[in-house]
């Protein structure tokens, strides 16, 4: 059940048909089921090639306090789209829902709409 915007709550019982039955509240992030999440450990995480629509590129994500998140955009022969290269992005660290996207010339994507 949702108990806050970003949080969502599962009560469980624990010890059922025993005298140290009591009920328990676990707690998850909404949208937590599926997101990047970024270590301290170098990684690569690629999608399935899929068509824009929008102005900004919007991710779920969570990084350690050591990890840090960067992207770039390619397409659909794994080319870089320039303008959209991991050396250009702003690092993206933290834990959220919807964090849009920048490169050093901003975030807007709107010219890759359609492709």
């Amino acid at each position: 059940m949702p108990t806050k915007e970003e949080e969502i709550s599962l009560y469980y019982n624990e010890h059922y048909r025993n005298s140290t039955n009591h009920l328990r509240r676990a707690t998850l992030r909404t949208d937590g089921f599926v997101s990047v999440h970024a270590t301290g450990i170098a990684g690569e995480f690629l999608t399935r090639t899929f068509t824009f629509k929008g102005k900004n590129l919007i991710i779920n994500y969570s990084t350690s306090a050591a990890g840090s998140i960067l992207i770039e955009i390619q397409d659909a022969d794994r080319k870089l789209i320039s303008g959209y290269n991991l050396n250009e992005c702003q690092e993206i660290f933290g834990d959220e829902i919807e964090r849009i996207v920048s490169w050093k010339d901003g975030s807007d994507v709107g010219d890759l709409a359609g492709k």
